[in-house]
């Protein structure tokens, strides 16, 4: 099992030091940076670690987001691969902010002015593979040495998701923080069902448990509600271990037809017909109620773990707005085992990032990533960056322990789903909730979705393996 701490250091997001205005965009968040002692050692540590080496001409990368990698409105402080960045290389980090949903047109409008853009975020899945095929980013082969000590554990991964022959993504760590259940420990002890996190260490936290703690708790009459959340049919298809668009030797592969999605579909329309997934059931609405959480009212809320990632203290309570929300008390385990399953698969993330075209630093982002990598794996690092997570979010060690165990998983059997990095038509067909992947769950029989929409996806697949 990876150390705790390193999957502490691990959770802190990338951040920057410098803000540019380039492009557009406003940055209103301030700056928490770490102490002088803090930044003593890390200087010491980077000093003393030989796997950082050589020295960079050009000290400035740039990056385009919509968040920032340093210090932000959730309270984390500057974390420490960006400290390492600094203090062994100079290096500083300039950003230029974007709002999420105009990232692309944004980075269009960068590259064809020549602005200078070096790098993107991967993680969110909707970068790759389109944004190679469409010429916005560029290989790293040149930068990256994936055959490297630095690089050795995620060197298969990052084999893995090659385009043309070629690494475009680079893939830090994968974590299992994709998708989490959160639920309410009061909540679980007041009905006296075993708690999923003991289910999970014993081997039986699977969907049969999952389902009858759902069909046991629902009573829309009394204001008690099963699943609720925007994520948890992507969570849950990720646990047969087939993606619905794969990606193998280098071609996107469309698996809606295979045996593993009809049983998971199926099994998501079984939770809608016994209203387990609370959306649209007796007067909770159509918006989500993570909150219900947290009142006893909602027993899961599937989610990525960036939900209780905020810092932020509520005025009236003085507690972190994650705890207010879900409760003082709540916790997480990974998405349920599928039984039918050959492993335990869980939703997995990639810390990963792309080499946008025509950066004016390609190495500068090689070293800053580099940064990251021995962040995970130096002891002195791990144990600031572990500091660092409990102080800005207040998360306890069975927290900690509990995000080091999905790491674990999502390491030895990852499963990451392409049906976002292909084409906004791709994206739109097969996110429908009456037609695409979202639908079993909104009552409408898988077979008939795969009737719907099977030959439009056939076709912009082979559309992009053909553009290669």
């Amino acid at each position: 099992m990876k150390k705790t701490k390193a999957a502490i250091a691990a959770m802190l997001i990338a951040s920057m030091s410098l803000v540019s205005f380039g492009c557009g965009g406003e940055n209103t968040n301030s700056v928490k940076d770490m102490d002088e002692m803090t930044r003593e050692q890390v200087a010491n540590l980077c000093a003393a670690d030989s796997r950082l080496t050589g020295e960079l001409e050009n000290k400035t990368i740039k990056w385009l987001s919509d968040w920032n990698i340093q210090s932000d409105a959730t309270g984390k402080t500057t974390p420490i691969e960006l400290a390492m960045f600094q203090e062994r290389y100079g290096g500083e980090v300039e950003w230029t902010q974007c709002i999420y949903e105009e990232r692309y047109d944004k980075l269009a409008n960068c590259i064809n002015s020549d602005d200078g853009i070096d790098f993107f975020y991967a993680g969110n899945f909707d970068a790759f593979p389109k944004g190679a095929i469409r010429g916005m980013f560029a290989p790293v082969d040149d930068y990256i040495d994936f055959d490297s000590e630095i690089w050795a554990e995620v060197k298969d991964v990052n084999d893995s998701v090659m385009w043309n022959g070629q690494h475009y993504m680079t893939v830090v760590q994968v974590t299992g923080d994709n998708c989490a259940v959160i639920y309410n420990r009061d909540t679980i002890k007041e009905l006296g069902y075993e708690d999923p996190a003991a289910l999970l260490a014993e081997g039986e936290w699977t969907w049969d448990v999952f389902q009858d703690m759902l069909e046991d708790f629902v009573d829309p009459a009394n204001n008690k509600f099963g699943l609720d959340g925007w994520w948890f049919e992507s969570g849950l298809s990720a646990t047969t271990g087939v993606p619905y668009i794969g990606l193998e030797d280098g071609k996107l592969v469309n698996n809606l037809s295979s045996p593993e999605i009809e049983r998971v579909q199926n099994f998501m329309y079984d939770l809608h017909t016994s209203d387990g997934i609370a959306i649209g059931v007796g007067d909770y609405g159509w918006t989500d109620h993570p909150e219900y959480i947290g009142e006893g009212k909602l027993l899961f809320y599937p989610v990525g773990l960036w939900k209780i990632w905020d810092g932020n203290k509520d005025a009236d309570t003085g507690l972190p707005a994650w705890k207010k929300t879900f409760g003082e008390n709540c916790f997480f385990v990974p998405m349920p085992q599928d039984p039918d399953a050959d492993e335990y698969y869980l939703p997995a993330s990639m810390d990963s990032y792309m080499f946008v075209a025509g950066g004016h630093n390609p190495e500068g982002v090689a070293k800053f990533l580099e940064c990251k990598r021995v962040s995970l794996m130096n002891e002195d690092a791990i144990r600031i960056g572990n500091e660092q997570f409990v102080a800005d979010y207040e998360w306890n060690d069975e927290m900690i322990a509990m995000k080091t165990t999905m790491d674990k998983m999502a390491l030895e059997n990852p499963v990451f789903d392409f049906m976002n990095g292909v084409s906004a038509d791709l994206a739109t067909i097969m996110d429908s909730s009456e037609s695409g992947v979202r639908a079993a769950g909104k009552g409408h029989p898988w077979n008939e979705s795969l009737a719907a929409i099977k030959s439009a996806v056939d076709t912009l697949i082979e559309e992009a393996n053909n553009a290669q």
